[in-house]
């Protein structure tokens, strides 16, 4: 309803002066701040993107505010998502968006819905929200969610973060370009870090979740300068700004229908050759290495192929330090080969066993054969010693 019956709005005496300092905006005015209360929001995903501009629109005085996550709250989340709280870890992310929405704006009425967006039910969910927004971390929900704003003819304001590095657009309005303009090709899974791997700077969302949240606004009051044919993108750590055009691309292929998003990222070929591949190698267990390490035996070599900063965090007796990039490059292969000499065998760990497994499969080709550990540092936390760090 970006083009509202204003007549039939109304704004109570708590209103006027909750949203004063809207009003005597002249690009807001009284008028703006009706199309605000009128308007319904959808967000995808209540993380890092989505804590701060589910905050500031419900502080705004948005009427309507839908929520998709299934997800709970966990201690990690809590550097960075700022909507939720120590006391809600373990709880469902939605409820308790909800409870701080609430308490921010009274007057809102929240739309939960905890599931995970997919194809078949995409376009029920989206269809009663003026907009769309942006707020997940992964390509086959980011397809998704363009594809049914395009169908659905909604904009899509859109997010992403990595590191010290965000990005940030308006995708589908006013017959400006949609995300498939951007990234007409998802890239091959695995080649683009997580943040559970890579890191994110806690406040980073802040500031694209609150750009996100800007946009959100400027749409509803029909501004006519909004990030639709720009991607804006920032950088915190050297704290600038610039911005790339956008364009619709005219022989781009056109969406008839919301498709499986796993196989078109390709996500199903990847995992059934990572399970082929993890297959071939040799596992163990953190008990079993737990086992060996409390043994006289020294015939084996164990190593950490995760980053120097997380060795610092936490790390296994007795294990050495060989990031994964250092084997990517070689040079690690050469430490391993050096290290090597005289022992029987080599056994690798990372946080979870997916960078210990690729690591193992590269030295692999080398002639060098390995064991991994299944689970990493973390199972061994949970398994063997609960006084080393999660994180």
């Amino acid at each position: 309803m970006l083009n509202p019956n204003l007549e039939a709005i109304e704004l109570n005496k708590d209103e006027y002066e909750r949203y004063a300092r809207h009003i005597i905006l002249p690009e807001v005015g009284l008028e703006g701040q009706k199309r605000i209360k009128a308007a319904s929001v959808l967000c995808i995903g209540t993380g890092g993107l989505g804590s701060p501009l589910i905050l500031y629109l419900a502080a705004s005085g948005i009427g309507r505010i839908g929520i998709v996550d299934f997800d709970i709250v966990d201690t990690s989340n809590l550097q960075r998502q700022i909507i939720h709280g120590t006391s809600w870890v373990g709880k469902p992310k939605i409820e308790s968006a909800k409870y701080r929405i609430l308490e921010i704006n009274p007057s809102c009425q929240v739309d939960l819905y905890e599931t995970r967006l997919s194809s078949e039910n995409a376009l029920d969910i989206i269809a009663p929200y003026d907009i769309v927004i942006d707020g997940t971390d992964n390509f086959p929900t980011r397809y998704l969610v363009n594809d049914a704003c395009v169908l659905s003819n909604k904009p899509n304001v859109y997010g992403s973060i990595f590191r010290f590095e965000g990005q940030a657009t308006v995708f589908n309005y006013e017959g400006g370009p949609n995300y498939r303009d951007l990234y007409p090709e998802p890239p091959p899974p695995g080649m683009v870090p997580s943040c559970a791997e890579g890191g994110v700077l806690g406040v980073l969302p802040g500031i694209i979740g609150t750009i996100q949240a800007t946009e959100t606004i400027k749409i509803i009051l029909g501004a006519k300068n909004t990030l639709s044919g720009r991607l804006l993108l920032f950088n915190a750590w050297e704290m600038k700004f610039r911005e790339l055009k956008l364009r619709p691309n005219p022989i781009r292929p056109i969406i008839e229908k919301l498709v499986d998003y796993e196989q078109f990222c390709g996500i199903p070929q990847a995992q059934a050759q990572a399970a082929k591949s993890e297959s071939e190698l040799q596992e163990m267990t953190v008990t079993e290495l737990k086992t060996l390490l409390d043994s006289d035996a020294d015939d084996y070599i164990l190593i950490d192929v995760r980053n120097p900063n997380e060795y610092q965090i936490a790390k296994i007796p007795d294990s050495v330090l060989i990031p994964l990039p250092d084997i990517e490059d070689g040079d690690g292969v050469a430490k391993v080969k050096e290290l090597l000499q005289g022992k029987s065998r080599l056994i690798a760990h990372c946080k979870l066993g997916g960078r210990s497994a690729k690591a193992l499969q590269i030295l692999k080709q080398s002639g060098i054969e390995g064991i991994n550990v299944k689970g990493g540092i973390a199972a061994w936390s949970k398994e063997v010693d609960s006084s080393v760090p999660e994180y």
